[in-house]
């Protein structure tokens, strides 16, 4: 094992990895991961089932089954994807156990066509979670403004939630509150919430990549030196308000009642500018209570040369704030690039979305001749 993927367990990062498809579990290769590379959890997300289904014939078989029983399209798909999700859920569920259900943890995403459909998002997570029947799943449920009453909503049925494309501070204390709220609710309805889990998926790289276009348009040098800073900060200063937000007296009351904290997990770790070092998402957010989410390539660029120095983040929200003081003086709306980045992330989950359905479509028509 590497020794730099042992630091990173080590200092209280779980590992999981942001990919899952029917070749990686046929084949031992998430079995393999969990035993070499120190992997205790997956995510997956439209734009990852699209492109499984569309390579390879691991899925033609199911399909053709489904096909002779009449399945439709959508019915097709998401039997194929929660089939995936099941099984890897039993090949976490060592890990779950070892960890009282902190990680061993596998998440599926709401239709992402219900991002602005309250009901139907709460609806969806239910029937998810009926479908896949294992309890170390996670459902994926977007952070916008419909989303936050449908988490507090999932999880008062005692569902645990994976909360997903979180970009700004301020929305991630509101997804904390709707959590919050949610555990309280789930306590009066009889859950118990030693059972119920949730993480809070920060993106990180994307954050970095917009603020860098507009920072280039800026032109000015003062803008330049800003290049690269925003994601990081950003993530530290996301996790000065877990700290600060899961503690004091209402906190304390469900902690007692055996409640669990929601973890931040750093979310879009793959660097996207071949500028940077190839780890920088991992090295700098190394810090205890949290998930880092990292394609393989990224896991294995850590195992090779990442520089895991112990925490990188606990203290630093203070210094972290002023890079954002100092983005605002360049020139930077931060609120607009939030905005933006939320919006892109939905539509294009939703065209990966409407890309697998079509690929489904295609394989349907293939067994029909």
């Amino acid at each position: 094992m590497s020794d730099q993927l042992k630091a990173l367990t080590a200092a209280g990062v779980s590992l999981w990895l942001d990919d899952l498809s029917r070749d990686r579990l046929n084949s031992g290769n998430l079995a393999d991961l969990i035993a070499t590379k120190h992997i205790v959890g997956v995510t997956t997300n439209p734009t990852i089932f699209q492109g499984a289904l569309s390579k390879g014939e691991a899925y033609d078989e199911q399909v053709r089954e489904l096909a002779a029983q009449g399945a439709d399209v959508e019915a097709v798909v998401r039997a194929l994807t929660t089939t995936d999700v099941r099984n890897a859920c039993d090949v976490f569920r060592p890990v779950h156990d070892r960890t009282n259900g902190v990680d061993g943890r596998v998440s599926i995403e709401v239709d992402p066509r219900l991002a602005a459909d309250t009901a139907k998002t709460v609806a969806e997570a239910a029937e998810l979670w009926k479908i896949v029947d294992r309890p170390n799943l996670l459902i994926k449920i977007p952070a916008t403004r419909e989303g936050l009453p449908a988490i507090t909503a999932t999880i008062a049925q005692g569902i645990s939630v994976n909360v997903t494309l979180i970009f700004s501070v301020d929305r991630y204390r509101e997804v904390i509150e709707a959590y919050i709220a949610g555990l309280e609710q789930a306590k009066a309805n009889g859950h118990d919430l030693a059972g119920i889990h949730s993480v809070a998926s920060f993106f990180v790289s994307r954050v970095d990549t917009e603020i860098d276009k507009r920072l280039d348009a800026i032109g000015t040098d003062e803008a330049a030196a800003l290049r690269g800073q925003a994601a990081v900060a950003n993530a530290r200063v996301a996790y000065g308000a877990f700290e600060e937000t899961f503690a004091g007296e209402r906190w304390e009351g469900l902690a007692a009642a055996g409640a669990n904290r929601q973890r931040p997990l750093w979310a879009s770790t793959g660097v996207k500018n071949p500028d940077y070092s190839d780890t920088l998402y991992v090295d700098e957010l190394v810090v205890a209570d949290t998930v880092n989410t990292v394609p393989e390539k990224t896991l294995d660029a850590v195992a090779d040369h990442g520089k895991i120095s112990g925490d990188r983040v606990t203290g630093t929200a203070t210094v972290a704030k002023g890079v954002f003081v100092e983005l605002a003086a360049a020139g930077i709306d931060i609120d607009d690039v939030y905005q933006l980045l939320e919006r892109e992330g939905v539509e294009k989950f939703e065209k990966s979305w409407t890309e697998l359905l079509e690929t489904v479509k295609q394989q349907l028509d293939a067994t029909k001749g």
